[in-house]
């Protein structure tokens, strides 16, 4: 009898104590797996807003895919939505992420002084803004990352300088009216021609498109017969420009803005004279970059800026 209940007092013991190693067991299997969801959703629930002046063009293509490739290795959603060249549609693309409720809006603005009231609106919704290539004359923004485009604009002059040994004629197609880019490269480039004996014959604006800089140089060579030189605010229009010099069968030295890939090949074809590299994929990731620091609350500059280099060859 004695050695049945030492037996069964042994085996109630057991069965405790595997009752209880199985609850513990139990209660520390969720502790293990809800440290890695809980690090990916901090990401998953961060949405980034990128809103291009246009697509239409190549320099802000490349902005964008790169913008998207480094969202993508972050583990960032990013939304892009395109303004096509219109400030009405660009506040309309802001209230639409405002409505999706991104957490940082990253904009290329159409025009420096009318996305004043786009970047009002993210500030009043509380969400952070961060400006690409173009600067906002209005609201307030976390930074800026663009190249210095007023150095860019001295490159292209004081390259104009020297193939042109200081004195010709030459002609001006800026960008669009109000754009910083425009205004920027615009002030560096009569800088740096403003001691020489270099006279501006024609000064015009082609909106940073192609088919404009085509048309307005067509103009202009109808009414100025000795040009020189051509300095585009871009490449769009410095191509467009080109084409307008090959139908009139002139040999006129052509220098863009931008180093897209089509200005690059015409560049190492011999037609046009020079691009500004100006770096859109490195503007776009860096982007995303700020983006992150900005949603975790860590500290960025007012200006990134971003690294020019004349192509020639």
């Amino acid at each position: 009898m004695k050695m049945r209940k030492m037996l069964s007092v042994l085996l109630i013991g057991i069965l405790v104590i595997g009752i209880i190693s199985g609850c513990s067991n139990s209660e520390e299997k969720p502790a293990t797996t809800d440290e890695p969801n809980k690090e990916t959703g901090d990401n998953k629930d961060v949405k980034i807003g990128l809103v291009v002046s246009t697509l239409n063009n190549p320099f802000f293509v490349t902005m964008k895919e790169a913008a998207e490739e480094k969202a993508k290795e972050l583990g960032y959603e990013i939304i892009v939505l395109d303004s096509q060249d219109d400030p009405g549609k660009e506040i309309s693309n802001v209230e639409d992420l405002i409505t999706k409720k991104v957490s940082v809006i990253l904009i290329n603005p159409t025009d420096s002084d009318a996305v004043a009231n786009a970047v009002t609106a993210a500030n009043d919704a509380d969400i952070p803004v961060i400006t690409l290539d173009r600067v906002a004359n209005g609201g307030e923004v976390a930074t800026h990352i663009a190249s210095d485009n007023v150095a860019g604009g001295e490159m292209a002059g004081k390259f104009i300088i020297e193939q042109l040994e200081g004195k010709g004629k030459v002609v001006e197609i800026e960008g669009i009216p109000g754009a910083s880019a425009a205004i920027d490269r615009g002030e560096g480039f009569n800088k740096a021609i403003k001691e020489t004996d270099i006279e501006v014959v024609a000064k015009q604006p082609a909106d940073f498109n192609r088919t404009k800089g085509l048309e307005v140089m067509e103009n202009i060579l109808q009414s100025h017969a000795e040009i020189d030189a051509i300095f585009a605010h871009n490449d769009e229009m410095a191509l467009g420009a080109l084409e307008a010099v090959k139908g009139a069968g002139k040999n006129i030295v052509v220098v863009g803005f931008d180093a897209t890939d089509d200005a690059v090949k015409s560049v190492e074809n011999g037609e046009m004279a020079a691009t500004v590299a100006q770096q859109p994929e490195k503007i776009g990731a860096l982007g995303v970059e700020a983006a992150e620091k900005v949603v975790k609350g860590e500290k960025v500059e007012e200006f990134i800026p971003v690294d020019l280099k004349l192509i020639t060859e």
